[in-house]
């Protein structure tokens, strides 16, 4: 798929934090004239808004160039050894907390990317133009005499305390996708700045950012502010990223004005994208020596009504869609939860790195859905998660929309459920006892089993004799042997129950769960999907 050929290289370039770009010196030294050498000319937001008005009202022009054979043919490997010279990255004079570089084009990164330094104080803004002397190509196999004229940038990286940590904490990377990292510098999930027909009646569309400006921080700040281009066939953007570099975590801020040059059947904002091999609950990917692999473990919701949302993530034998319909979410985000490197063992990717990424809406966003993609994978390298937020308006040619909200890269959201919370779904044979043999007193019997740990919410406090009852649903087949059991090494309960097929449907079965005590709801509500085998693997080994 075209969405996995761009994740694929994307994932393969910004993991190699070596891997550089180019670099220019911050507005504030534009007599130096080392990397900011393009004409000085009028910049602020106000400006960006109209310009990206003004190209929705005009054709559609498709800016990817015809990259040099020497790029075009480059293999990741050869891509990745190209070295950008970090004597010219874009705030080394500054030799302050932050300094950005860029990467170069090459392989599928054929759309030029313009980028440029900002002088806020004068809202003058100059042009950073490509040339091979900004670049190292030692043992990058890259002929240099080919790299004639402006062919822009692919992206770029920040960096945070340059001079001690050297590595990347965010990075603009292909289409409009980016993603950041936590304390532990270890990236996972991607965002986007918009999605187009992900899931619709017509082949999906991805939307560029083909122009940055930058404006440069103070020397001892940790938040810069950045502002960006958007332009596909069906769409124009202005947006705004004003971006804090904590120490714990990287929020950003997002304006987000986004202009219709079409009809547009799906718009997806604050799309975030990720992958699920294999879980707790999940695991026929899982034959390899790692317990689980995923970057994300759930899609996390806190709907306008206040209610609280666990959906684990599948990987699903084909591709599903789910709508979650919503007013004004408070909140969504695809959660990382388990920070245990034994629940991975893996020594590699690093999952229980991972960080999660939360969206909180900054302004009204009415009526609409959080949207689920989930595709099926069999390797981690390729991404099948997909998030997002669809309005429920339809979007014509002409609309205008703004959308507010702020990014939280951080290992768990900065906001949870008051509520018992799920920590854990897994699910194997049932229909049979505990401690006895699957089948060996039903043998013409065959269930599913479903365990789901709840923790926190005060259920550490709940008197032996409580009265806790689990209210569970689905769309299809029966529920038995509904069970609640205490769990004092984790302070919280299981619940378990059998689901038992009544037909041979193989469609998706829905479930849902929450606890409750008398009229008083304990729980987060737990949502599942589940995919029953065909009828002739309804049985045991």
């Amino acid at each position: 798929m075209h969405r996995r050929n761009i994740l694929k290289a994307s994932m393969a370039l910004a993991a190699y934090t070596g891997l550089s770009a180019t670099g220019l010196l911050s507005a504030r030294v534009f007599a130096a004239g080392a990397a900011a050498n393009g004409d000085s000319e009028h910049f602020d937001f106000d400006w960006l808004q109209a310009e990206a008005k003004k190209m929705a009202g005009a054709p559609y022009v498709n800016g990817k160039e015809v990259l040099p054979p020497t790029l075009a043919k480059l293999q990741p490997l050869q891509f990745n050894a190209i070295k950008y010279d970090a004597n010219h990255s874009l705030w080394k004079e500054l030799n302050g907390q932050l300094d950005v570089q860029f990467f170069h084009v090459g392989m599928d990164f054929k759309q030029p990317v313009r980028m440029y330094s900002v002088d806020k104080d004068s809202q003058q803004a100059r042009e950073v133009h490509f040339r091979p002397s900004l670049f190292k190509y030692e043992n990058a196999g890259v002929d240099t005499k080919q790299l004639t004229g402006d062919l822009g940038f692919a992206g770029f990286r920040l960096f945070k305390q340059p001079e001690i940590d050297h590595h990347d904490i965010l990075s603009f990377l292909g289409a409009s996708y980016f993603r950041a990292v936590d304390k532990t510098g270890q990236y996972g999930l991607s965002a986007r700045g918009l999605a187009i027909d992900t899931y619709a009646h017509k082949q999906e569309e991805f939307p560029d950012f083909t122009k940055f400006w930058f404006e440069s921080p103070t020397k001892d700040g940790t938040r810069f502010v950045v502002y960006a281009l958007l332009d596909s066939p069906s769409a124009t953007g202005a947006y705004r990223f004003d971006i804090d570099c904590q120490a714990e975590q990287v929020v950003m801020e997002v304006t987000a004005h986004i202009n219709a040059r079409t009809d547009i059947e799906q718009l997806g904002i604050s799309t975030m994208t990720s992958m699920f091999s294999c879980g707790t609950d999940e695991r026929h990917m899982c034959d390899t020596i790692h317990p689980q692999i995923h970057d994300s473990d759930r899609l996390a919701m806190w709907r306008g009504n206040g209610e609280w949302i666990c959906r684990p993530l599948n990987n699903p034998p084909k591709l599903q869609f789910n709508a979650y319909a919503d007013n004004n979410p408070k909140g969504f985000g695809l959660v990382q939860t388990d920070h245990d490197f034994a629940s991975y063992e893996d020594t590699v990717d690093w999952y229980n790195q991972r960080p999660s990424l939360w969206v909180e809406p900054t302004t009204p966003w009415g009526e609409g859905s959080v949207n689920l993609m989930e595709l099926s994978t069999t390797g981690e390298t390729l991404d099948n998660i997909v998030a997002f937020w669809t309005p429920k308006k339809p979007v014509v040619a002409g609309d205008s929309l703004t959308f507010g909200y702020k990014l939280y890269w951080s290992a768990l959201p900065p906001v949870s459920t008051p509520l018992a919370r799920v920590q854990t779904t897994r699910s194997g044979m049932g229909g049979f006892l505990e401690g006895w043999a699957p089948g060996e007193h039903y043998p013409d019997v065959w269930a599913r089993r479903f365990a789901v740990d709840f923790v926190g919410g005060g259920l550490e406090r709940l008197a032996a004799d409580a009265k806790i009852e689990p209210i569970v649903s689905v769309t299809q087949g029966k529920v038995q042997d509904i069970t609640v059991l205490a769990r004092p090494d984790i302070k919280g309960y299981r619940v378990s129950f059998d689901w038992y097929p009544d037909s041979d449907s193989v469609e998706p079965v829905n479930m849902r769960l929450f606890l409750k005590s008398n009229d008083h709801t304990l729980s987060e509500t737990w949502l599942y999907q589940y995919f029953p085998p065909a009828p002739d693997r309804r049985k045991y080994p």
